[in-house]
């Protein structure tokens, strides 16, 4: 797979980031963002022609698992954060009644 179309996906989750007025919608381009990022990982970690490493024989090449390994990691720790940081906006809701960044930064109320 193309590399090109993880800076593609990488670049609209930095759109979202850089342009949404709501932190929910910052949340989730932020994990667009991350998402983008694995998917950099394991495109720049496979080679074409590797088997996977269960179906391991002599003499033919298989790709290395530790890159998959650790962006399984990143995935649970990553959704870890994003369940986190929505409970987070839960409770700026509750206290600000609003989720947008303007009100919560700028004071206004509504």
């Amino acid at each position: 797979m193309n590399p090109i179309l993880s800076f593609v996906v990488i670049l609209v989750g930095i759109y979202g980031v850089a342009t949404s007025k709501n932190i929910i919608k910052s949340v989730f381009s932020v994990t667009i963002i991350e998402a983008g990022t694995i998917l950099l990982f394991l495109n720049l970690a496979s080679y074409e022609g590797g088997l996977i490493p269960i179906m391991y024989e002599l003499g033919i090449d298989v790709v290395d698992p530790l890159p998959q390994a650790l962006m399984i990691t990143a995935i649970v720790i990553g959704s870890s954060i994003t369940s986190l940081a929505l409970m987070l906006c839960i409770k700026i809701f509750h206290h600000y009644g609003s989720i947008e960044w303007k009100v919560i930064f700028g004071g206004d109320k509504g």
